[in-house]
């Protein structure tokens, strides 16, 4: 058909295989003895960092919503967050901030960390990995608004292309009352950049 992508076929070779290609089409010995097991552990580290497919936000949500008569800003700062960039499969890395008011409905605080890591565990960008959060708290419990801001660092511009070592990129997704109240939105960026002493 005109238009249409064709799904290309997987090869029968093994993601050992495949890694063993990549390590001779380097220019490297494959057969050399810090490299033998180096396919295993690839192939190891790869299932790790992308196991967030195997894994359903949606459900991990639907077991910790509670209700609650509860109507201010609810916030979970500096996540830790590891990813792949999906370009370079590169990782980029940082600090992930939520926030969402509730509408009778809140989610278990432990919660927001492992949402972020299912999503942060698949090939990635940064401006995906920020919607894609924020989507799911909304669809989950309908609050009145959900913010979400990552601030994170990118191999792929630290060690390659520009080579820029200290930039880093910014983005948010604002919905609802984050989105339509300037109030509400200045509120949550002051609070995640405010440094509360001891913690």
């Amino acid at each position: 058909m005109p238009g249409s992508v064709e799904t290309p076929t997987l090869t029968s070779a093994s993601f050992e295989d495949l890694v063993r290609e990549i390590l001779v089409r380097l220019g490297e010995d494959a057969d050399r003895e810090g490299l033998l097991r180096t396919p295993n552990r690839v192939h190891r580290a790869f299932e790790f960092l992308t196991k967030g497919y195997r894994e359903d936000p949606e459900a991990l949500l639907k077991k910790a919503l509670f209700t609650v008569t509860y109507d201010e800003m609810v916030i979970v700062k500096d996540i830790e967050m590891f990813s792949l960039c999906e370009h370079h499969m590169l990782p980029f890395f940082g600090k992930v901030h939520v926030a969402y008011i509730p509408k009778g409905r809140v989610i278990g605080l432990s919660k927001l960390p492992r949402l972020v890591e299912i999503f942060s565990r698949r090939l990635q960008i940064q401006e995906r990995l920020t919607t894609q959060i924020a989507e799911t708290i909304q669809k989950a419990i309908e609050p009145q608004g959900v913010g979400v801001v990552i601030e994170a660092r990118h191999l792929c511009m630290m060690m390659r292309g520009v080579e820029k070592q200290h930039s880093a990129a910014v983005t948010s997704s604002m919905l609802g009352c984050f989105r339509d109240e300037q109030e509400t939105r200045t509120e949550f960026l002051s609070l995640i950049r405010n440094k509360t002493n001891g913690m």
